[in-house]
């Protein structure tokens, strides 16, 4: 993809940041991500072809089938579709109600403090998707929450600080399969590696997900969030123009009739997926785990995760085959949208590829800009369009497909730049109001969204701070 993009940039020069540019306008104006990334898509194609847009649009269509072909593309693709029948499966089991049960029937927590650090560890913990992990940390931490008067604003700030933020830094989940994926399309030999790499270089998530923790175990209230502390402990949950959004069970339905509530059933599958992982990893490898295959070991995990939630259901019979099928393939169209994200990222990576996008912006910025300035611009640019469009994942699709070839044209690793992208999305995701993160954090803490956002915000402009002073020093240092 490299060779292509050297020969062919100097015919297409400007054109190519065409097809990125227009995916990001479309998506700040209109807020559709899908609509974003096909334009893009189809824009670049037409380039390709000559400028003529009926052979572009043709071209588009071949080259999404194209990027399908490919085994690597595929197998992450299937992997998002049978997370979500993993997560439906456990939710019907009585998995996840069962564990919040069994949290609460231990009564670890005697104290407001514990409450906080408890709903923060929960999210640390369940990292295997991040509306899942919402929604667990919510449904167990919102009584105890209620009873220690610890406002539900601090609740949805706890975890929706430990769901974007911790998944992002899993390579084994559906975040880390995107990343992964797109990596891949751009070129990258080695991406699992490149991923590692990049985590603790990840400094906006880190930061998130360190002062979350700081502010549960020290109680620290700022702005907004002092005024919504106040008030809880005045005994009003809520403020008098707020509106809490739906019963979480709405997003979340209680398993079937009859079927007992079990920890086990949600523990065990995620534990098989979480020890599996690097053991396929050290098989696909070779008997070296950094060489193995990210794509097609979570791949494997995922389905070892269901094979055992089929079996538990199957074994305590609470589950016969039929409903099993139903369950899984309901849980799996509800990622139908990730997956067609993607699938949109995939392709349109491939194409910004053989357009040189990212060997003609680093000509551009190359002399421009020094790199303690590159890297934290790369990750303002990237939060913004994650804050206009509440899409993490679609920010990703467009700016790794710029970021990473920018890195290689440049002669430099890419991990920052990675690291920069992965930062930046979850910044913006974290403060936008249309984030489906920051949605299902109010409503799992069944309170105010707006007041969600409004009490959040500071505390996200701090770890965006500090991430953007980071990653000065870090492009200072290479």
């Amino acid at each position: 993809m490299a060779e292509i993009a050297l020969q062919e940039v100097g015919t297409y020069g400007f054109a190519s940041l065409l097809p990125p540019l227009l995916a990001i306008g479309l998506a700040i104006y209109t807020r559709q991500v899908f609509l974003s990334l096909a334009a893009g898509i189809w824009l670049g194609h037409t380039i390709l072809s000559g400028w003529n847009p009926a052979a572009g649009a043709a071209a588009a269509i071949d080259g999404a089938i194209g990027v399908l072909g490919d085994a690597g593309n595929a197998r992450v693709i299937i992997f998002t579709f049978l997370i979500g029948a993993l997560i439906a499966t456990v939710e019907a089991n009585g998995g996840m109600r069962g564990f919040v049960r069994w949290v609460e029937e231990a009564r670890w927590v005697t104290n407001a403090r514990r409450a906080q650090i408890m709903a923060w560890l929960i999210g640390i913990v369940v990292f295997i998707e991040s509306n899942l992990t919402i929604l667990v940390a919510g449904s167990v931490s919102r009584p105890l929450f209620d009873r220690f008067r610890i406002s539900r604003e601090k609740l949805a700030y706890i975890v929706d600080s430990t769901s974007a933020p911790v998944c992002i830094l899993i390579p084994f989940n559906a975040w880390g399969a995107l990343v992964l994926g797109i990596l891949t399309e751009q070129g990258v030999a080695n991406p699992l590696g490149v991923f590692l790499v990049a985590i603790p270089l990840n400094l906006y998530a880190v930061a998130a997900l360190i002062l979350a923790g700081l502010t549960a175990f020290r109680g620290w209230n700022w702005g907004p969030m002092k005024k919504a502390e106040a008030r809880t402990r005045d005994g009003r949950l809520h403020w008098d123009h707020a509106v809490a959004l739906a019963d979480p069970d709405e997003i979340a339905p209680p398993p079937a009739e009859g079927v007992a509530l079990k920890p086990r059933n949600m523990l065990i599958p995620i534990a098989a997926m979480v020890v599996s992982m690097p053991v396929f990893m050290w098989v696909t490898g070779g008997g070296t785990i950094a060489e193995g295959s990210g794509t097609t070991s979570v791949l494997w995990a995922v389905l070892v995760g269901l094979a055992l939630a089929w079996l538990l259901a199957l074994g305590q019979r609470s589950l016969n085959l039929e409903s099993l099928s139903r369950v899984g393939l309901k849980g799996a169209g509800a990622l139908t949208g990730m997956a067609v994200v993607l699938w949109l990222a995939l392709s349109l990576g491939d194409v910004t590829g053989s357009l040189g996008t990212g060997l003609y912006a680093a000509g551009i910025v190359g002399d421009t800009f020094p790199l303690m300035v590159l890297l934290p611009l790369v990750f303002v640019v990237t939060g913004g369009i994650a804050f206009a469009t509440g899409s993490s994942w679609g920010t990703f699709a467009i700016m790794l497909a710029v970021a990473v070839p920018l890195a290689n044209a440049l002669g430099l690793p890419p991990a920052p730049f990675v690291a920069a992208v992965l930062s930046g999305g979850i910044f913006g995701d974290h403060c936008s109001p249309i984030s489906d993160t920051t949605i299902i954090a109010s409503l799992a803490s069944a309170t105010d969204h707006i007041e969600h956002v409004r009490t959040q915000i500071p505390y996200a402009i701090v770890a965006g701070g500090i991430a953007t002073a980071g990653f000065a020093v870090v492009g200072a240092l290479m």
